[in-house]
């Protein structure tokens, strides 16, 4: 799972037709250190449907500020460049599998 780390590489993520999940986290977070496994996990098994890619709130402050990231882990799904939904929070491999269906099979 690859790692946003600039303007640059999140407007190419963002103007992408499939639609695309972002999770902000940090490394001193212990739920997004507990999700990570899990998101790993859906990107490799959803790479032709969704672009899944992290961001670490630390490293890159103004997109966590763009998305008026309060808490973490927070979890945004996007399509066509805008936020399509939004979760913070530890989020357990099933639920996170249910609102990537929902999202594929609303495309």
């Amino acid at each position: 799972m690859k790692e946003i780390k600039n303007f640059a590489e999140f407007n190419a993520v963002q103007n992408q037709s499939k639609p695309v999940l972002l999770d902000f986290y940090a490394d001193w977070c212990g739920p997004c250190r507990a999700l990570l496994p899990t998101v790993e996990k859906l990107a490799d098994k959803h790479s032709d449907d969704f672009i899944i890619q992290k961001i670490n709130v630390d490293t890159f402050p103004e997109l966590a500020g763009q998305f008026g990231v309060r808490s973490i882990p927070a979890l945004f799904v996007l399509k066509n460049g805008k936020i399509a939904e939004s979760l913070v929070g530890y989020k357990s491999e099933v639920e996170l599998e249910n609102i990537l269906q929902g999202h594929l099979e609303a495309a």
